[in-house]
């Protein structure tokens, strides 16, 4: 179905209904739309829809999943398998009840399996499985991320084995379906109660949930189908990338299993402090030191940036702190057009060694500008003695 609808608005119970609320209006639904009894051309969509209800409801884990997220804590979670692997046994149960013998009806004869319906008829035996995605922290510099590089990582993940094809068994030989689960990879246990039948079920020990045995396995990978090896992998990094920023390298994680996609490799971004410049967004600061004289006559310096040293005017009159804009010389946008900016703050020195003649310049200065200097102490006692 295009759009899930509520679970509690499929049953047709209140969010505070009880597990036995819950499990009536399940066995009362599954009666009224169970392919068996009902030939409608959408009576199969709707059973598959309110079973999948009932195995969420009726597990009080999934449950607080699903009231606190809705569909997301779900989807995101769970596998298909995941959300009915605790209740199929239950459903089933349910079901036999009725007289309708499990589902093996259902479905145009899949099997007995509430797993048959929507896993094709596979059973509960471990399929293809996509590789584990992988994740290599890369520090780069300041200038590469204002102008991109390619770089060669070299990354330790798993590899389907050469020699066996990562079946797990030597060459010449295959493996053969588990004698005890019989392929499915899991064994159901039912125990009697006073309280009615208890069916438990669980991965099988002697296969260890794979359904098959490997008699013989291959001596290159031990039977685990996977092999681990280092690859050498080309990362382009594109102009304007910051720290935290993740690239996704398709197809590059580690390998799956028993033919299952590989995952994916992400590259997580981290920028190396830079000697001159700290980074603002898709700008650039730094600080440029000049003298009392050149902040108050003008002067024009030479400032460093990332494309190389550039003349920049000081007008007359400069005051410390003061802010200059440097256009187009800062980082360039990831996801958007142009670069930022370079500013470059102006610290103005202000000598702390002063020979006499500078000294009566100054005073002459201060005087000429009609400035007052406060006399210190010193000069005070003199003017009283």
């Amino acid at each position: 179905m295009a759009t899930k609808r509520d679970y509690y608005e499929v049953l047709g119970v209140e969010k505070n209904a009880s597990q036995d609320d819950i499990k009536k209006a399940y066995r009362k639904l599954a009666m009224q739309y169970h392919p068996d009894r009902n030939k409608s051309p959408d009576a199969e969509e709707k059973f598959k829809e309110m079973s999948e209800a009932y195995a969420i409801l009726s597990d009080q884990n999934k449950r607080q999943q699903y009231d606190q997220f809705g569909h997301a804590g779900i989807d995101m979670r769970y596998s298909q398998e995941d959300i009915f692997r605790g209740a199929a046994p239950d459903i089933e149960d349910i079901l036999r009840d009725f007289g309708l013998g499990g589902l093996g009806g259902f479905g145009r004869g899949r099997g007995g399996s509430i797993f048959d319906i929507f896993f094709g008829g596979e059973g509960r035996r471990e399929g293809p499985r996509r590789g584990s995605d992988l994740l290599y922290e890369l520090a780069i510099n300041l200038e590469d991320t204002a102008f991109g590089k390619t770089i060669d990582l070299e990354v330790p993940r798993a590899e389907t084995c050469d020699v066996c094809g990562g079946s797990g068994a030597k060459p010449g030989t295959s493996p053969r379906t588990c004698p005890t689960c019989h392929g499915s990879g899991q064994v159901s246990r039912t125990q009697s109660t006073p309280f009615g039948r208890f069916m438990t079920t669980t991965t099988c020990g002697t296969c260890r949930g794979r359904g098959e045995i490997i008699d013989t396995p291959c001596p290159e990978c031990h039977g685990g189908g996977l092999v681990q090896k280092k690859r050498k992998i080309e990362v382009k990094i594109p102009p304007g990338v910051d720290t935290g920023s993740r690239l996704r390298v398709p197809g590059e994680g580690e390998a799956g299993e028993k033919g299952g996609p590989p995952g994916d490799l992400y590259v997580e971004i981290h920028i190396r402090p830079h000697p001159v410049f700290t980074r603002e967004d898709s700008n650039l600061m730094m600080e440029a030191t000049v003298s009392f004289t050149q902040a108050a006559l003008g002067d024009e310096i030479v400032v460093p940036t990332l494309d190389g040293k550039i003349s920049m005017k000081i007008p007359p009159g400069t005051q410390n702190a003061q802010v200059f804009r440097l256009r187009g010389k800062g980082i360039p946008g990831l996801h958007m057009p142009g670069k930022g900016d370079q500013l470059v703050r102006i610290k103005v020195a202000v000598p702390t060694k002063l020979n006499e003649k500078q000294k009566q310049l100054l005073r002459e200065f201060a005087e000429v500008s009609g400035e007052k200097r406060s006399k210190g102490i010193f000069e005070k006692v003199k003017e009283r003695i």
